[in-house]
């Protein structure tokens, strides 16, 4: 069944139901607005820092956009991406792509304006839905993506060259378009990256979303008296997949937009929130607030909080038992996944199994997992090889890449390119990652991107970036720098240049040192890792 369907089911059987809340409690951040104290929602919940939508004004929404991009000669299978901050139009603009026929590409508000381009030429994107925080990217390259013949800007202040997708849509028709679609149509794209750093395009079909419905489902038993928080950006895999155990419900969903303690908390307490899925920094930053004496557990209302789930990173054993000093009430649940797999939930912990924190857990509902060697022939119990996984949620490809596609897609398994050890009692640890990717926040953050920049420097011979272990995000990126001879450069000089990168992408650490390569080349990461990760590690345990 395709996943529209069940927007349109939730419309008919809950129409007057609250289906999703935005709270934006970082206005003062994102739109220059000053502050005004949270209890304005508190006095005001139909203010402008709340606001809610039915399931109906949901499906309405969906199929007044789903009626223009028809009318304005969009196709099924053609691509239309968003590049939205979390807000009450991100779902509904979603599914109305969805109700197209046409493939949905999310796009990481993140990417600066070159990888903006780079992704709709990938994809071949012919429509684009963004809002006000990405004029400035797109006014450097529209002229550049002639194939995005639709350019649809949401919010105030429309640029001139691109058309209202307000006004535009509030001139369409609300009812369903009447386009048939199947389980085995394309429906989404979702970016990751290859060994270069340059994002692949991840092709997903309607079959896959479905299993992120079941899956999540299966594993966490929404019920229709559940209220999800969602605070990660919509444009992962991993925080719209685990809506979509609320979609499957029927239950409503709070998306938040600000990450500081008191605001998550607040938001839990005052919209009675049941389940919350978080990021380890965010985790960290709650029970230091509390254990800092900066926000107090008996100024909430917090009783109905049944449930925490974490991911996107390795997540810490010491982080959970902490947190269950504090939260002994609370289930408890980790998720592992990739985009590839269509988010979380391949491999999960599971409520009932926290007596194994530390693992990412058994494979998960309609899953299949392996650990294999080079031959991908399983490996004994206890040694390491690469996790590999199947199920109904794998992509269909990586899109315009048959090449890529084939060095991961083997004989109905995805190879993970994660390291891995499985116990006598089938739970699964990871043990390193193939790639060289860093998670820092639950962000990938890709070192040859980093690298390449770095070496544009006057002063700089070579440039390694490693990911280091940090209490907080889990790693951070580390910039090992090997000077020109006779070259001066300070650490301040380096960071003040990095600040032409996302801040996300900037390195945390700089070491100055020689670059170890081997003979064909290739940077020794490994000894990097090894001289500078094991230092990191006994520097800690000496502090601690």
């Amino acid at each position: 069944m395709p996943i529209t369907e069940l927007l349109a089911r939730n419309a008919e059987k809950y129409g007057h139901e609250l289906a999703l809340t935005e709270i934006n409690l970082d206005l003062q951040e994102s739109h220059n607005v000053i502050w005004r104290e949270y209890e304005l929602i508190e006095n005001n919940p139909a203010g402008e820092y709340r606001r809610d939508m039915t399931w109906r004004v949901f499906d309405e929404k969906a199929n007044r956009l789903a009626n223009l991009l028809l009318k304005r000669g969009i196709k099924k299978g053609q691509k239309v991406a968003i590049l939205l901050m979390n807000c009450l139009e991100w779902l509904p603009v979603y599914f109305g792509i969805l109700k197209t026929g046409a493939v949905a590409v999310p796009l990481n508000f993140r990417y600066t304006a070159e990888e903006i381009k780079y992704c709709l030429n990938l994809s071949d994107t012919e429509a684009l839905i963004f809002g006000p925080e990405f004029i400035g990217r797109l006014e450097t390259i529209y002229d550049k993506i002639p194939q995005v013949k639709l350019l649809l800007y949401a919010g105030e202040g429309r640029p001139s060259f691109a058309e209202s997708y307000d006004r535009l849509t509030a001139n369409c028709s609300s009812e369903a378009p009447q386009i048939e679609l199947s389980d085995d149509d394309d429906a989404a794209i979702y970016f990751s990256s290859g060994t270069t750093g340059f994002p692949k395009a991840i092709l997903h079909t309607h079959r896959s979303l479905m299993c992120a419905c079941e899956t999540e489902l299966a594993h966490h038993g929404q019920t229709r008296e559940d209220n999800f928080l969602c605070i990660p950006p919509l444009y992962h895999t991993g925080a719209k997949m685990h809506w979509f155990g609320s979609l499957l419900s029927g239950s409503k969903a709070v998306l938040l937009r600000g990450i500081k303690p008191d605001w998550i908390l607040r938001t839990i307490s005052e919209e009675k929130i049941t389940i919350v899925w978080l990021l380890v920094p965010w985790a960290q930053d709650i029970l230091d607030a509390i254990e800092r004496g900066d926000v107090k557990l008996e100024d909430y209302e917090l009783s109905q909080w049944r449930l925490m789930h974490i991911g996107a990173q390795p997540v810490p054993p010491s982080l959970i038992k902490r947190w269950k000093k504090y939260f002994p009430h609370h289930s408890y649940d980790t998720n592992y996944g990739l985009s590839e797999s269509i988010g979380p939930g391949c491999v999960h912990l599971g409520v009932e199994n926290i007596h194994k924190v530390g693992a990412i857990g058994k494979p998960g509902h309609n899953w299949e997992a392996k650990i294999v060697d080079e031959k991908r022939c399983p490996v004994p119990e206890g040694e390491v090889g690469e996790l590999a996984v199947k199920g109904p949620g794998l992509m269909k490809c990586y899109y315009k890449d048959p090449k890529a596609t084939e060095a991961v897609l083997k004989d109905g398994w995805l190879l993970t390119g994660d390291m891995a050890r499985m116990d006598e009692d089938g739970f699964i640890y990871l043990v390193d990652r193939k790639k060289d990717v860093i998670i820092s926040g639950g962000e990938n953050i890709y070192p040859v991107q980093i690298e390449d920049f770095l070496r544009e420097h006057d002063a700089i011979k070579d440039a390694a970036v490693i990911g280091l272990p940090h209490e907080r995000l889990g790693e951070i990126a580390a910039a090992i720098i090997e000077l020109k001879p006779g070259a001066t450069c300070t650490e301040s000089e380096i960071l003040e240049f990095c600040r032409e990168l996302p801040r996300y992408k900037r390195p945390r650490e700089i070491i100055f040192d020689q670059i170890p390569r081997n003979p064909t080349g290739k940077i020794e990461k490994p000894r990097l890792r090894e001289k500078y990760g094991v230092r990191r590690l006994v520097e800690a345990q000496t502090v601690k």
